[in-house]
């Protein structure tokens, strides 16, 4: 593999960029790029089918944004060098929309259980609107994409060795998958945050199923063309 950044992993590097300063200014200006762009859930009044591909180029920080390109650099290079532009813009773009789709079904366990009770919810700034509320309900982040990539990258290459800190000696690539698939479950399961556990979960998920349907297709002596 040589050090150039194949095209379309380049691209995506520079369109989430622009998107994040790009909503950093927008700010300034008064419009709320989140608002428009972001994955709302889909009973709320403000979601729209685009956003299902817009959510993954905005971020919610910098650490957000860093994280998840410096993996989309890192990995996901090596997966179109591996695949070629078109495959791997099909893979990046199919594990992203499925994450959220998960995420859609998700919330729409969560509104079915626990919202559809009540009509007002009180959160930390007063009580509001059931209808407000869902509209808060939203989701940003090619994380599920990037999951989707490090899963492809531990079926293609599962004896690479990896280094993760703060681990002091290097473990295999299928492993280190495997570890971050259950962690993401156990905190989907258990966790309190503002995390999209289960969209991770889906892009490693619906990335599986197209390696799966690419091997079936084209023959298990090839790698996944």
């Amino acid at each position: 593999m040589n050090n150039n950044i194949p095209p379309i992993t380049k691209n995506l590097l520079i369109i989430n960029v622009l998107c994040f300063f790009g909503a950093i200014v927008a700010e300034r200006y008064g419009i709320d790029a989140d608002k428009i762009l972001s994955l709302h859930f889909f009973m709320a009044s403000d979601f729209n089918i685009g956003q299902l591909v817009t959510y993954m180029f905005m971020h919610a920080g910098f650490s957000h944004i860093f994280f998840n390109m410096f993996a989309l650099w890192m990995f996901g290079r090596v997966l179109e060098q591996v695949w070629g532009p078109k495959r791997f813009l099909i893979y990046y773009m199919v594990c992203g929309i499925g994450a959220g789709l998960i995420q859609e079904l998700v919330q729409f366990v969560e509104y079915e259980t626990v919202l559809s009770n009540y009509t007002t919810v009180q959160t930390g700034y007063g009580l509001i609107s059931m209808d407000e509320y869902l509209n808060m309900m939203r989701t940003v982040g090619a994380s599920g994409a990037i999951y989707g990539i490090l899963l492809a990258f531990g079926m293609l290459f599962p004896n690479s060795q990896m280094f993760v800190f703060p681990l002091p000696f290097p473990i295999k690539a299928k492993f280190f998958v495997i570890f971050y698939a259950l962690l993401e479950l156990l905190l989907g399961m258990s966790a309190n945050d503002n995390v999209a556990h289960f969209a991770h979960l889906g892009g490693m998920l619906f990335g599986l199923i197209l390696i799966l349907y690419w091997k079936k297709k084209n023959g298990s002596g090839q790698i996944y063309y």
